[in-house]
């Protein structure tokens, strides 16, 4: 039974893997296309000159950006075969990365558009700049979805980032939607690759038209039917102790759901304090009989106002997302690795491999015993073996998840799979740990559910 078990998530993991690919392979297709639109758009008969040569590559970093803008939100759009082919947390951060080199396109197709142009009237940068300005249509919103789209690759940067709230963040993110409608519109009345070629432009309104579709589809219109649907409110909330709550969940068909041991969902309580974003949440109970659990840690403003939820909150969820689930791994024997809140998605994990005949050995780690919430559920799932690490470094006098002493703890880790849920630094540590020991890469699994 045990090896029946194993071999339906290798041939998943290849289907992932092929489908990685195959979405990386169609942004890159779009790319080339877009390379394709321009080049054969160019006139054959424009002189090369400084300017010209300026204004067109200004041009097609303009283009390529702008494809990769759509690309960047059709990839958290929550699209479902996105979400199966790759997980949430890998397009979140393939959605991080554009970003990136979405803000560099912009940049530089200013600036190259702006030189084209005080190159061919020999003028001052502002000058050009001004011209540019006023000698173009819509270019105006243009310069204002420019500066949105600047502000919020800015407040995405490492430093500023660690600046602000998670609310704040999301809700300039929100205006990113904006910049998006204010620059479309001079790509097609001052763009000369779309003035003057119809199949150009067609394609280019298609792409977008296709994109907003996607957007309103699973970000709106399918998460407003399932709140309909489920009618998810707040059950009660239970304090687990130092700063970790449950919220119980409840409401109609949430075994519909189809939720994973595992996976997460984005929550949003419809209250004061709660009601303006949406956080991603692991599930601690899968739904049963008209209920499910999250476990929550008190980490910012938002999770520490979560014990004063009132019974019968509404609550919107979308999901479950996430490939941090039985179905990623192929050993029979497996190791659990949890810390601070992560204990939810773990203690899922926990009870669906044990269910299904899994050797499972479980390291909980905590700086203090009144930190160990769930440790009660735990202890009753037998036969699983949890080894409970509590007390400080400077404490112990060592550090309890480095290699010798994971090793000391589970003696066979090296013919255990490992799933990994906690704090950032401690999921370094253990990924740090089972590599000096010889774990392979592919036998470690840590889903990372910040969206920010």
């Amino acid at each position: 039974m045990a090896t029946m078990t194993a071999r339906t998530p290798v041939a998943r993991n290849r289907t992932n893997g092929r489908s990685a690919r195959l979405l990386r392979a169609l942004i890159a297709a779009g790319v080339v296309g877009v390379l394709g639109a321009w080049w054969f758009s160019t006139p054959s008969s424009l002189t090369f000159t400084p300017a010209s040569a300026a204004t067109s590559l200004g041009e097609l970093s303009g283009m390529v950006g702008a494809f990769l803008v759509c690309a960047q939100v059709l990839l958290i759009a929550r699209v479902p075969w996105f979400e199966h082919a790759v997980g949430m947390d890998r397009l979140v951060s393939w959605h991080r990365t554009l970003g990136s080199t979405v803000l560099f396109l912009i940049v530089t197709h200013v600036l190259l558009m702006t030189l084209g142009v005080q190159l061919l009237m020999s003028s001052t940068p502002w000058a050009a700049m001004v011209s540019v300005l006023t000698s173009y249509s819509d270019m105006l919103t243009a310069l204002i979805g420019t500066i949105l789209f600047l502000v919020v690759g800015i407040s995405s940067a490492r430093i500023p980032r660690g600046k602000i709230s998670y609310e704040a963040w999301y809700w300039l993110h929100v205006t990113a939607y904006g910049a998006i409608f204010l620059t479309f519109f001079h790509e097609l009345s001052a763009g000369v690759h779309f003035v003057n070629n119809p199949l150009n432009r067609a394609v280019w309104i298609v792409l977008y038209f296709a994109t907003a579709s996607a957007v309103l589809t699973w970000r709106f219109l399918l998460p407003a039917a399932a709140a309909w649907k489920h009618r998810m409110v707040v059950h009660h909330v239970v304090n687990e102790g130092n700063g970790i709550n449950s919220i119980w969940l409840e409401g109609s068909h949430l075994d519909q759901l189809g939720a994973r041991a595992g996976q997460f969902m984005m929550i949003r309580f419809v209250t004061v304090g709660h009601m303006l974003t949406a956080h991603p949440f692991s599930l601690s109970r899968l739904p049963s009989n008209g209920l499910m659990r999250i476990t929550v840690g008190a980490l910012g403003d938002h999770t520490s106002r979560m014990p004063h939820l009132k019974p019968g909150t509404v609550v919107f969820a979308e999901g479950p997302f996430g490939h941090f689930t039985p179905e990623a791994s192929h050993r029979h024997k497996v190791l659990l690795v949890a810390g601070g809140a992560g204990i939810g998605p773990i203690r899922t994990l926990a009870e669906s491999l044990i269910s299904e005949g899994r050797d499972v050995v479980m390291v909980y780690r905590s700086t203090s015993h009144d930190r160990l919430a769930l440790e009660q559920e735990l202890r009753a799932l037998h036969p699983l073996v949890l080894h409970t690490v509590v007390g400080s470094r400077a404490e112990l006098g060592h550090d309890p998840l480095g290699p010798h002493a994971l090793h000391r703890l589970v003696k066979d880790i090296l013919e255990r799979e490992v799933y990994i849920c906690g704090p950032e630094g401690m999921g370094v540590t253990v990924e740090n740990s089972l590599a000096r020991l010889g774990t392979p890469q592919r036998m470690i699994h840590r889903e990372i559910l910040s969206m920010g």
